[in-house]
């Protein structure tokens, strides 16, 4: 079953770009960069010459030779028996953290021989192949996967008309009441259910809960063993698995900022700095720092030794802490479990679905403790957005956020219906991307 992903138009803008370069797409292991881009070639070209590095000694010789780009051509078309065309083939390399010299023979192929589209792909490739490699800096374009965001998990259950309703460059505000329910009852499943394309595949065909939680718990136990395997010693995989273990329990406090004494007595910031670093380029976790001033670029402003941690997926974050899933015929229950943890992971998700926004949160110490979960840069615009996990909308911490620094619009985000009230917009978890995306359509 193949499902539709946004990512797939910016493959095709990549491929009719009068500067293209090498391509690498980024992302965590199993959110479907192997999937898409094997789609990507199926559509848009007329053959696609694909190569797994795992475990390929013809490979491994092949780059450890020379760069010469006329030799690999002629290695990649006996390997894949394929006549490499420059106009009409897409090369694709998989799996080149096994091959780390491949990596390098991407600065060739853009300075050599920029005709060729070549795209590669590789799990924790922001960590493995930077040791004893040199990497094409400049010479190569990027692309970030990550699990299918709500809208592409609704076209996955069918739901075309649906994802058309809420991703509409208006909102109508009376169509969106009458599936209001409908969608929540889709955003509580996608809590559960998550991004990975395995799950989702699952779900969209058997939906069973039951099958879905045994294939995320494998996902998780994948990702534990890789803790071990990428890295050099014991005692940096234990610290990596202390650092994720954590995450869950962090996000449930009170105040959400990562707190090091948490992971265990006594454990200070340089400790734990390069496995947190370590999961980040992994693509495992997110990274949100507190926001010093509101002021633009945020970024500038940010605090990077003030921060909150956020799973790589929803649905992985309710394996983690087991969400039973009779919480998502309990009202809105799944959304008020553990803090509300899981409708701030959601939140962050669906606002970075597209890649362009900063995004940090902010609070302000003292008596109140007022926190806003995400401020959003989007253009010239700082917007806070406020994520309730109860229709109760009182929000006293954004209150104190606007009064303070006087926003040209705010957003409070939870279940409750889309409202406009002044500059304060009520925006439901299903509305919130397409809600900064026509904000920066209107810029």
């Amino acid at each position: 079953m193949y499902m539709y992903r946004q990512k797939i138009e910016d493959l095709k803008a990549w491929q009719k770009s009068l500067h293209r370069k090498p391509l690498i797409v980024r992302g965590a292991r199993q959110v479907g960069k192997t999937e898409l881009i094997k789609e990507f070639g199926r559509t848009q070209y007329q053959q696609t010459a694909y190569v797994n590095l795992d475990n390929n000694s013809r490979m491994v010789a092949l780059f450890g030779g020379d760069f010469d780009v006329s030799r690999l051509i002629q290695g990649l078309k006996a390997e894949t028996n394929v006549d490499i065309e420059p106009d009409n083939t897409l090369i694709v390399l998989d799996e080149i953290q096994e091959v780390p010299k491949a990596l390098t023979a991407l600065k060739y192929f853009c300075e050599n021989a920029p005709q060729y589209h070549i795209v590669v792909a590789g799990s924790l490739l922001g960590v493995a192949t930077h040791q004893g490699v040199s990497f094409p800096v400049g010479k190569v374009d990027y692309l970030e996967l990550a699990p299918l965001s709500f809208r592409e998990f609704l076209l996955a259950l069918g739901e075309k008309h649906l994802v058309e309703m809420i991703t509409s460059l208006s909102v109508d505000q009376e169509l969106l009441t009458s599936f209001h329910d409908r969608l929540i009852d889709y955003i509580k499943a996608y809590c559960y259910v998550g991004g990975m394309p395995e799950v989702v595949v699952s779900y969209a065909e058997q939906r069973s809960w039951n099958e879905v939680r045994r294939i995320q718990n494998n996902i998780l136990f994948d990702y534990a063993n890789d803790f071990s395997k990428h890295t050099p010693e014991a005692s940096f995989a234990r610290r990596i698995e202390q650092v994720w273990r954590i995450i869950p329990s962090q996000l449930a406090k009170e105040n959400a900022k990562f707190v090091f004494g948490m992971i265990r007595a006594g454990a200070r910031a340089k400790e734990y700095e390069l496995a947190l670093a370590w999961l980040e380029e992994a693509g495992l976790i997110r990274r949100v720092n507190r926001l010093e001033a509101s002021r633009i670029p945020i970024m500038s402003y940010a605090n990077a030794s003030a921060f909150k941690l956020y799973h790589l997926d929803v649905g992985l974050l309710a394996a983690m802490v087991r969400l039973d899933e009779r919480v998502l015929l309990e009202g809105n229950q799944v959304f008020t479990e553990f803090r509300g943890s899981l409708a701030e992971q959601l939140a962050l998700q669906e606002l970075q679905v597209d890649g362009g926004l900063d995004i940090c949160y902010w609070a302000m110490d003292g008596q109140s403790r007022a926190e806003v979960e995400f401020i959003v840069q989007t253009g010239s615009q700082i917007v806070p957005v406020e994520v309730k996990s109860e229709i109760n909308l009182r929000a006293k911490s954004l209150a104190v956020y606007m009064n303070k620094y006087q926003p040209r619009l705010a957003v409070r985000s939870s279940v409750a219906n889309y409202k406009k009230t002044d500059n304060l917009y009520d925006v439901p978890f299903y509305l919130l991307n397409n809600f900064f995306q026509n904000i920066q359509n209107t810029e």
